[in-house]
């Protein structure tokens, strides 16, 4: 990771995880692709590889999260989905020139054009985000207890009860501050 951003929060499923690259959403926001060659890394880490980004890519980029952000949200409470928001993202999906390729071990992998354009890997994106918001894959939608955070993500738990986006962080956060008012309960009624 480069020096002086804050690290990527990666998960399994990758129009999630996309949306993940702003969390704390409801505290002090972090912003984990801040420019343009930021968002080439996390392309890169999430097995999308593109050559270069401009600002006005990064603006795509960023609509894209942010309609996946409003639409997993809708979809995780039971609203009506957002219209504009589902337009972002048939719109990105369509945009693209990716194809699925089968590797040799078994696994599915992106191939994006020629180019290796910033377009091809957000409709790679938006096409996840829709397979699992139409309930394609096993599993629910959901979002983090944690009341800064509210992430929306891919539950594949077996008793799809998962409460966190992350354990490390979120989870973490709530079990400490939890073990600290316990602390402190304990600590007055010794008094």
């Amino acid at each position: 990771m480069r020096v002086g951003f804050p690290d990527f929060r990666l998960g399994n499923v990758l129009a999630t995880s996309f949306t993940g690259t702003l969390s704390e959403r409801h505290g002090d926001a972090v912003e984990r692709i801040p420019t343009p060659q930021r968002l080439v890394d996390w392309l890169a880490v999430n097995g999308l590889a593109v050559d270069s980004c401009t600002t006005a890519q990064l603006d795509l980029a960023r609509e894209l999260r942010e309609s996946i952000h409003a639409v997993a949200t809708a979809a995780a409470v039971g609203d009506a989905l957002p219209a504009s928001a589902v337009h972002v993202i048939n719109d990105r999906s369509a945009q693209g020139r990716a194809a699925a390729i089968l590797t040799p071990e078994g696994n599915r992998q992106w191939r994006l054009s020629s180019a290796s354009r910033v377009e091809d890997a957000l409709s790679v994106i938006a096409a996840d985000a829709i397979s699992i918001i139409a309930g394609e894959r096993d599993g629910r939608l959901a979002l983090c207890a944690s009341p800064t955070c509210r992430a929306a993500f891919f539950d594949t738990s077996q008793s799809r009860t998962r409460k966190w986006c992350d354990m490390n962080t979120c989870g973490n956060r709530q079990k400490k501050a939890r073990f600290k008012a316990n602390q402190g309960k304990n600590g007055r009624s010794a008094e």
